[in-house]
């Protein structure tokens, strides 16, 4: 909860005094959810719709798949959203996909001729209206920037029912054939590390690619033994959901399972783990990635650490290039995708990109 709280004003839209008077009142999911919709009514009544938004985000973030408030709450939050920054400039698409939709939006950059083209993805759970701060730092730095959904995420399993599919290349190539690009940078927020890179190996009009963090293979953080029990339990289904059930128990894996579920859409607690399992290095590919490559992660990083970062450079034998940042407690980025200080990684990511198209 304390991450989660940090999350929300980190990305810019929350007020101090807000986040600070709820973190007093949260002591479970459910009063996580209350007391943020409750900040986010007295946000509308008092005109600031960005906040309102941003605390709507946030209950929706912990209600569960099943719970009858989810999509009413997803929906009220996408019409807050559009309302608070209509005066912003971005454009919403429909992708066509597998007989339905994957949902973005478009950013034009904001100088006279746009540098170049930079597509994104969030990660395991976020919404593409949750990082704007992120996608307006580039386009106010000369890049049209589009952010969209794959599936299981955002509005493209809330609204068009794309569940999820671990080779995000055939997403990418979807975006980049609607919005006929030939050549882009690509950016993987969070768990979209890992999928931008799968990416990246099989979609070559990717010529940049950064994974903020990188997942590479979930096992490789753990010891031997401990993955050879993981696999272990990849054969004994019914024993896995019932262990798997007990652990639940516990606020943070109950959310990762239920929302691991709901991407899928999926019951059993095996399929969470399986899907979890899915993202390893033999389905990445990283020998095939052979462009530009940018690995981010903070030395703290309680979800994805740099023990992963290692193993992701180790394996890109044939990347064009590899650079690499691990962010410092001194600095105040050290935990999860920079949260704390996110300009930093912004103007790190800048940087790059620049001295990479120049």
């Amino acid at each position: 909860m304390n991450y989660q709280l940090n999350r929300w004003y980190s990305l810019g839209y929350s007020r101090k005094e807000d986040i600070e008077a709820i973190g007093t009142k949260i002591h479970s999911f459910d009063q996580y959810i209350s007391e943020f919709q409750t900040a986010s009514e007295l946000a509308i009544k008092e005109n600031r719709l960005k906040n309102a938004a941003t605390y709507l985000r946030a209950s929706e973030f912990l209600i569960k798949h099943d719970d009858e408030r989810k999509l009413p709450v997803y929906l009220k939050f996408i019409d807050l959203f559009d309302e608070a920054f209509a005066d912003k400039g971005f454009v919403r698409h429909k992708i066509p996909y597998k007989g339905s939709f994957l949902s973005a939006i478009k950013i034009p950059a904001k100088t006279r001729e746009a540098k170049g083209t930079i597509v994104s993805i969030p990660g395991f759970d976020a919404f593409i209206e949750e990082f704007y701060c992120i996608w307006e730092y580039f386009a106010e730095n000369g890049y049209d920037f589009i952010a969209f959904e794959g599936p299981g995420q955002g509005g493209s399993r809330r609204i068009y029912n794309q569940y999820f599919d671990h080779d995000y290349e055939k997403a990418v190539k979807a975006v980049l054939d609607y919005f006929q690009l030939e050549e882009v940078t690509a950016l993987g927020v969070s768990m979209g590390g890992y999928w931008i890179m799968r990416a990246a190996a099989f979609e070559k009009r990717i010529k940049k690619v950064i994974a903020m963090p990188p997942v590479y293979d979930w096992l490789e953080m753990t010891s031997s033994f401990n993955a050879n029990l993981a696999r272990w339990f990849l054969k004994h289904r019914q024993l896995t959901n019932f262990f798997v059930k007990i652990k639940m128990n516990v606020g943070a894996l109950r959310h990762a399972i239920n929302n691991a579920l709901f991407i899928q859409n999926k019951a059993e607690p095996f399929d969470a783990v399986e899907w979890m399992m899915g993202m390893n290095k033999e389905h990445l590919h990283s020998h095939l990635i052979d462009q530009d490559v940018y690995l981010l992660s903070g030395e703290n990083d309680a979800f994805q650490p740099v023990k992963l970062l290692i193993k992701q450079q180790e394996a890109l034998i044939n990347a064009k290039s590899i650079s690499v940042r691990i962010f410092k407690k001194s600095e105040e980025a050290d935990q999860h995708c920079q949260i704390g200080n996110l300009g930093i990684a912004l103007e790190s990511m800048l940087t790059w990109i620049n001295e990479k198209s120049s």
